[in-house]
């Protein structure tokens, strides 16, 4: 089999872990989209290589994943997801013991829009490039720390620099952080299907459910987070404008045999108490 990725080493991580599941694989690396800045770039290329035949299925950080699925490819499986929190890596073993006024290195909205309702003193500066690439900013001291995930850490066996994670009812998750997805033609998922983790599969459909109702994308100051909790799924969902003064947060318990159905609920009731609004104002601003 032929596992279509991107060439970052992330990438490969990740499709090496699915490449080794499947009892081994090639993996075919696919051109970035560059003509859009948009993060769903990132998937574009490789869902081109599924769909034209240069590999039977693709590998995608689940939260690049856009909420609309592109025409002919499904979600063949979900495997089991990896730890869903954001971290730290600076100064500190809380957010409440951060040194006032620190820089802190991110470009998600999301994350700064919770780190400035948290600790408005932080200073919240840009900072891109890959997870390398970010460390070694950091280490140049372009900035006093910074927030990347701990799966994406994990994956790349350098979790040693990880200050803490931060605990998910400080900060919720993106949808899908710390899934991944591998995607297929339609009808064409039997092979890659036993690598689905059922629980981690409700979770991203719910998260993805929530995300659509809200009329957000990966680039919105939105957090969605679901988790099994005994026989009930819980979903926590976050919105807020990106200089942390105004947000809502909800969450919901449901069906997990219902996943989308919860993601959407809570989407409704988010909306209902003025996400849409903040949505509006956020994009009115960016």
């Amino acid at each position: 089999m032929r596992i279509a990725t991107r060439s970052s080493a992330l990438a490969l991580a990740q499709s090496g872990i699915v490449a080794v599941d499947l009892g081994g694989a090639e993996l075919v690396k696919a051109e970035t989209d560059t003509t859009t800045d948009d993060k769903e770039r990132f998937v574009r290329g490789v869902e081109r290589a599924v769909l034209d035949g240069q590999a039977e299925a693709g590998v995608h950080s689940a939260k690049d994943l856009p909420g609309e699925m592109t025409s002919g490819l499904v979600i063949a499986a979900v495997p089991n997801r990896e730890d869903p929190r954001d971290a730290w890596i600076g100064p500190g073993t809380g957010l409440d013991d951060v040194p006032e006024g620190a820089r802190v290195g991110t470009v998600s909205l999301r994350r700064r829009s919770q780190l400035l309702a948290i600790r408005p003193d932080l200073e919240p500066v840009a900072l891109e490039g890959n997870v390398d690439t970010r460390l070694r900013k950091l280490e140049a001291g372009e900035a006093d720390a910074i927030i990347l995930a701990v799966a994406g850490l994990n994956r790349l066996n350098r979790e040693d620099v990880i200050s803490f994670a931060i605990p998910l009812d400080q900060m919720t998750p993106a949808a899908g952080q710390g899934a991944l997805v591998v995607q297929s033609k339609a009808g064409g998922d039997e092979v890659v299907r036993q690598l689905n983790h059922l629980a981690s599969e409700r979770e991203l459909l719910a998260e993805r459910a929530a995300v659509v109702g809200l009329g957000a994308d990966c680039s919105s100051p939105v957090g969605i987070h679901a988790r099994h909790e005994g026989d009930r799924l819980v979903v926590d969902g976050f919105v807020g404008l990106a200089d942390g003064s105004t947000w809502v947060r909800d969450r919901l318990e449901g069906d997990p045999a219902h996943p989308e159905a919860v993601g959407a609920e809570l989407a409704r009731r988010m909306s209902v108490a003025g996400a849409t609004e903040i949505l509006e104002r956020a994009t009115a601003t960016a």
